[in-house]
């Protein structure tokens, strides 16, 4: 009997202890409640009536139909204004992210989440604006919305050379400031023969040419003695940098409450600089003027 009682009272402790478990794991910050499919989006609450969802609603809500036409439209819109840095079929490019698997473009339904980057709410981290029409961004949000998640797309096939090469030849050698670090004569000779327009647009953005192009970075570590060490930038974190001398010297320093010094050279950095005062017309000027350099 009393083995009985004693088993009995475990039981009960189990039972509370469980309870207690349930109770403690259903209370983790972050953790949402149910596992079922559809269960998180129905966590999110159902989309906005109207036009399109917002920037926390579920994106594998039923998106409005469009039309065959609006995605050829969408499709051309983007290989002339975007592609420079997203890639043909928007899976990356020179500078610019994937957005088949961007989470904007994905949680997007009709273009609405999609209109404020493009007219400029991210200008601080890179995008620059451009002066799409709302209609434009429509249908380009239509087209990336009918691509599908892998890996690889159509290639597109739209020409590119649309700008004014007279325009684009005032503009290098003028506002652009191209001509203060290039020549036509010189690294930039020929260069229309040699690589297609979409490579050239690419390079416009991001300074290189062709894959992987360019230099890397170079750095200089200033010693606590004064003494300067450059070199191409190996590796830098909190801790420590690496860098190769010229002669090929390897050398790493510990970095120490902010000694030594370093500074790190990008000689892409005006490239970079640029894409937030960059115009369509500018970069499809200056691709049209590159294409005449034979």
């Amino acid at each position: 009997m009393k083995l009985m009682r004693s088993g009995s009272r475990l039981y009960w402790i189990a039972v509370s202890v469980a309870a207690l478990g349930l109770v403690v794991v259903a209370q983790q910050p972050g953790e949402m409640v149910g596992s079922a499919p559809g269960a998180q989006g129905a966590a999110m609450g159902p989309g906005r009536a109207g036009r399109g969802r917002g920037p926390g609603d579920a994106y594998n809500a039923p998106r409005p139909p469009v039309t065959a036409a609006e995605i050829a439209h969408g499709k051309d819109v983007f290989s002339a204004n975007c592609s420079f840095c997203h890639g043909d079929d928007a899976r990356g490019g020179s500078v610019g992210p994937n957005l088949i698997r961007n989470k904007v473009v994905m949680d997007d339904q009709n273009g609405e989440l999609i209109e404020p980057v493009v007219h400029g709410s991210r200008a601080a981290q890179g995008m620059p604006p451009l002066s799409l029409s709302d209609p434009d961004i429509v249908a380009v949000a239509a087209w990336l919305h009918s691509q599908p998640l892998g890996n690889r797309g159509e290639p597109s096939t739209l020409d590119i050379v649309v700008g004014n090469a007279a325009a684009g030849k005032a503009y290098f050698n003028g506002a652009g400031k191209c001509s203060t670090c290039h020549s036509v004569t010189g690294d930039l000779a020929g260069i229309g023969g040699k690589y297609p327009a979409k490579t050239l647009q690419n390079a416009i953005v991001s300074g290189r040419a062709g894959r992987g192009g360019g230099a890397g970075e170079t750095v200089t570590v200033r010693l606590a003695t004064g003494q300067k060490v450059e070199g191409r930038l190996d590796h830098l974190d909190a801790f420590i940098v690496s860098l190769t001398e010229k002669d090929g010297t390897h050398r790493s320093f510990y970095i120490n409450d902010g000694e030594p010094q370093v500074a790190v050279h990008n000689p892409l950095q005006v490239h970079i600089d640029m894409l937030r005062t960059w115009k369509n017309s500018d970069i499809h000027n200056l691709t049209a003027y590159l294409t005449t350099l034979k």
